[in-house]
């Protein structure tokens, strides 16, 4: 049995944060600051995730890691039950509705603006009936028959992920003539299943999807190409926290820095994704991305 799913809590004694009313995506989306580039804070609450599997043994570990993320300066915390890692087991629904039902309701509760990290329909359903209001998907090309359905009835926020296929089998799938045109082709035809289902356009936030089915280069040559994504009219996620992109960088040598040590690289790109216009960063550091977004927004509000 999974450790959070046997915990007797659903959250900390005592929360500093105050208690909202339950209230719809769209309303809760409006609370999100303006003028910057917001700040998605990462909890994983698995055994296996590639940089923090394990770190949270109970529901109330967990909710109390999601409070200090907002206290660090998450605008958002995505709650994942499932890893993502190329060579993750998956799991069934059931085991990852365990993990992260209890914490996301317990943070909704406290008035935080909660996504669900996952790929499966009964999984995202549930998640927003317990408060999340955005679905962050990375399935890209394998979504699942019926997410478009479910974001259109319910009004969620979708990330709509680039992905070729299974998270297990991502490097043979890694081949591109031109990785940003390619990519941004192969959302458009996913972007066209939600359109078909009845999603509104203002719903989808785009990620080029670092890391999933990309080599290092695809990866550099998606971010410096963020102002292709951005021209779609969409909002854009960029996710590129401690993935490995980062730990070989250009002009460096010697074996790759472990993922624990890729936060000041990852900072360096939530700034530089800031500056080109994207929507959202997700990572693992919050405290300095919400800085380095900041210092990109009083940056460009210098030059004006």
């Amino acid at each position: 049995m999974d450790s959070l799913a046997a915990a007797p809590g659903t959250g900390p004694s005592t929360s500093p944060l105050p208690v909202l009313r339950r209230s719809s995506a769209d309303e809760r989306f409006r609370r999100l600051p303006a003028g910057r580039t917001l700040v998605m804070g990462i909890l994983n609450v698995t055994p296996d995730s590639f940089s923090d599997g394990g770190r949270f043994a109970t529901v109330d570990d967990a909710v109390a890691a999601g409070l200090d993320l907002v206290r660090a300066g998450a605008d958002i915390v995505d709650v994942g039950g499932e890893s993502t890692r190329p060579d993750a087991e998956r799991i069934s629904p059931a085991q990852e509705q365990r993990r992260v039902l209890p914490v996301i309701t317990a943070l909704a509760a406290a008035g935080v603006t909660v996504s669900v990290d996952t790929m499966n329909v009964e999984t995202a359903e549930k998640a927003l009936a317990a408060g999340a209001v955005l679905i962050n998907d990375v399935s890209g090309a394998a979504m699942a028959e019926g997410m478009p359905e479910l974001v259109a009835r319910t009004g969620a926020h979708y990330v709509l992920m680039h992905s070729r296929g299974p998270v297990r089998r991502q490097d043979p799938r890694a081949v591109y003539e031109d990785a940003p045109a390619e990519v941004l082709d192969e959302l458009r035809a996913l972007r066209r299943r939600l359109l078909d289902a009845g999603v509104a356009e203002e719903k989808i936030i785009l990620d080029p999807g670092l890391g999933f089915s990309k080599t290092a280069d695809h990866d550099w040559a998606l971010l410096h190409a963020l102002d292709r994504f951005t021209a779609e009219g969409h909002r854009v996620l960029v996710g590129a926290s401690r993935k490995r992109f980062l730990g070989t960088l250009p002009g460096t040598d010697g074996p790759a820095v472990p993922a624990q040590e890729r936060d000041a690289a990852t900072t360096a790109v939530s700034a530089l994704s800031a500056a080109a216009g994207a929507w959202c960063v997700r990572v693992h550091d919050v405290a300095s991305s919400a800085a380095a977004v900041r210092v990109a927004a009083a940056w460009r509000e210098g030059g004006q």
